[in-house]
């Protein structure tokens, strides 16, 4: 057991002079009597000695209200936690074009934004040791998840999102500004931005290349990420209603290369094209390996708190000191 404010103890100390001084001092009569012989056929019990008793539980219930504000504790045991000093942020486009399905896992189709959450998840199992935040966009930048270490928080998060939260667009450097504001004042060994895009900045209030400038500025390290097949991709639109199979359209794939290659250019990071479900895995795995550092470790101790009972015990023996007083051992007027 330990206490969480152990000078409060100091004043047990006080308890015995206390005690001391208060018989010392001693309590006038209430009423006078020639004779005790008179009054000790009523009385069970030798007067000082009750009273002695009561005084006793008086004092104990202070001390335990002492106790109390000292705020014992019980130690269940302690956790390390490694902090990198790494810290990411990763922006994830919600447009719509996102549910084109041109990626495959598993001899399946499967759409961009199902396979971008499936490679980051397992991206996020690898990175125990860092905070990672999310921020997701479309026409708008939201933040998804503060930076945390509580990794079963953030998947939880990022299973969350879906194509359709966000008004439809795609505002790149919204997501950018928003993801490097999450960094900016932080004292980290490394702060990361992944942007994954698989379009052309068509929204927002921020331009992609002035976003950039600001992560330069301070000092924030730029992975993009263009997620899409060359030429067309196959984007579904409906289901058949006699075979129940998706029917789908031919669309472009317009991801802005040269902007994304500028932005991580001018932060020092990198720009990669996603195609395939193994490249976009390749990718995440040389961004784990250029983003490493040594764990720093932290330990955490869990306790179960006692204080509430050391109250609840010196109510009891308080509330017994009262009721004793007012009727087994209650004074004469």
């Amino acid at each position: 057991m330990t206490f969480a404010s152990p000078l409060w103890l100091l004043l047990l100390l006080l308890l015995p002079l206390l005690a001391w001084l208060k018989g010392r001092a001693g309590q006038g009569v209430a009423f006078l009597y020639s004779s005790v012989d008179l009054v000790r056929p009523v009385a069970g019990l030798n007067r000082s000695r009750a009273g002695r008793i009561l005084a006793a539980l008086r004092w104990l219930a202070l001390a335990l209200f002492i106790v109390a504000l000292a705020q014992p504790r019980h130690i269940k045991g302690e956790s390390r936690i490694k902090a990198s000093g790494i810290d990411i942020v990763t922006a994830i486009d919600l447009s719509s074009s996102m549910l084109s399905e041109d990626f495959v896992l598993d001899n399946h189709r499967i759409n961009r934004i199902d396979i971008a959450k499936k490679v980051l998840t397992d991206f996020i199992d690898h990175r125990a040791d860092d905070r990672i935040g999310l921020v997701a966009f479309a026409k708008r930048a939201y933040i998804a998840s503060p930076l945390t270490l509580d990794h079963d928080y953030l998947q939880q998060n990022l299973a969350r999102l879906r194509i359709g939260l966000i008004e439809d667009s795609t505002a790149i450097g919204d997501a950018l500004i928003t993801a490097v504001n999450r960094l900016r004042d932080l004292k980290s060994k490394s702060r990361v931005v992944i942007l994954m895009t698989d379009g052309q900045s068509n929204a927002g209030k921020i331009q992609p290349l002035t976003a950039a400038e600001v992560a330069q500025t301070v000092g924030v390290k730029v992975y993009a990420i263009g997620v899409g097949i060359r030429g067309q991709a196959p984007y579904p639109v409906g289901v058949d209603p006699f075979s129940g199979e998706k029917i789908y359209r031919p669309i472009e794939v317009d991801i802005d290369e040269e902007t994304l290659t500028k932005i991580a250019d001018q932060t020092h990071g990198k720009y990669f094209r996603a195609d395939n479900t193994e490249t976009l895995r390749r990718i995440y795995s040389e961004i784990d390996r250029l983003e490493k550092n040594e764990a720093d470790v932290k330990k955490y101790q869990h306790y179960d708190e006692l204080f509430g009972w050391a109250i609840i015990a010196g109510l009891f023996v308080f509330l017994l000191e009262v009721g004793l007083s007012q009727t087994v051992w209650r004074k004469l007027p």
